[in-house]
């Protein structure tokens, strides 16, 4: 089955407005050579209404360029006394498409649980948006060669309880943590590994159906010199991009790999 590959930029806790504002209007001006992949900016959440106007944002989280705006995180609930959170109707009605949950810096410096992030899942497809799901092992848990044991206790914990209708709307992302800002990327054949891995827990939460229609993200150093192997892969349909998200000339080319 033909999925369309996505490209995110996770752009964690960087940049001002300004440079948010002229990163994103230089990816959004130059998104035709992305090709079919689709973009999507993720800002701090104090930027995300400047980026989504520097992209030409409509309510409805669309854009002439094509380029969609997403959280970096989100409580699960859509109101109430939580101070310094954000609702998912708030991303919604400033027009973000998409929402990163479950992030390795969220799980091991925040606390957040397989069970927090299924949740969180649950509140973003029921306001509309679009999770991508993060999971992977720390590099103590790939020498251990738990790797399959890790990731499988992710994906059920965090996808637990959704409908095949509703894990068909998810993005996942295989992030392997010994690989997140320290250079070090996981082999295209590791990655393949894991990514065919999580299709097929995919396929006994759904069935083989709605695991073919799963985009799976690689995520871990990845720059435009490496996205090409990446994206040769039979099961990686995108990256999660971090660092390299924070120049217009690597993101793109990490995107034109994938298109």
């Amino acid at each position: 089955m033909s999925r369309r590959n996505i490209v995110a930029g996770n752009w964690k806790m960087n940049l001002d407005r300004a440079k948010a504002t002229e990163l994103a209007q230089a990816v959004a001006g130059r998104h035709a050579e992305a090709g079919s992949v689709e973009l999507v900016l993720c800002p701090p959440s104090v930027y995300l209404a400047a980026v989504g106007s520097a992209v030409g944002l409509a309510a409805n989280g669309t854009s002439p360029s094509g380029v969609a705006v997403g959280a970096q995180n989100m409580h699960d609930k859509a109101s109430g006394a939580f101070t310094g959170e954000i609702a998912p109707p708030m991303l919604v009605d400033i027009g973000c498409r998409f929402v990163i949950l479950g992030h390795s810096e969220r799980r091991t410096l925040f606390g957040e649980t397989d069970a927090t992030v299924n949740t969180k899942t649950k509140a973003a497809l029921a306001a509309g948006l679009t999770p991508i799901v993060c999971v992977g092992e720390t590099l103590e848990e790939r020498e251990g060669n738990r790797t399959q044991a890790v990731v499988t206790t992710q994906i059920n914990g965090s996808l637990a309880g959704l409908s095949p209708s509703d894990l068909e709307k998810i993005v996942v992302a295989y992030e392997p943590v010994w690989a997140i800002g320290t250079g070090k990327v996981a082999t295209p054949q590791q990655a393949q590994e894991v990514h065919a891995l999580i299709r097929g827990l995919l396929a006994s939460l759904a069935s083989p159906a709605v695991a073919a229609k799963v985009r799976i993200q690689y995520g871990g150093s990845v720059k435009p010199d490496n996205a090409a192997d990446l994206a040769a892969q039979p099961d990686i349909d995108g990256a999660l991009v971090g660092g390299a998200s924070l120049k217009a000339d690597d993101f793109l080319g990490i995107a034109k790999a994938f298109a």
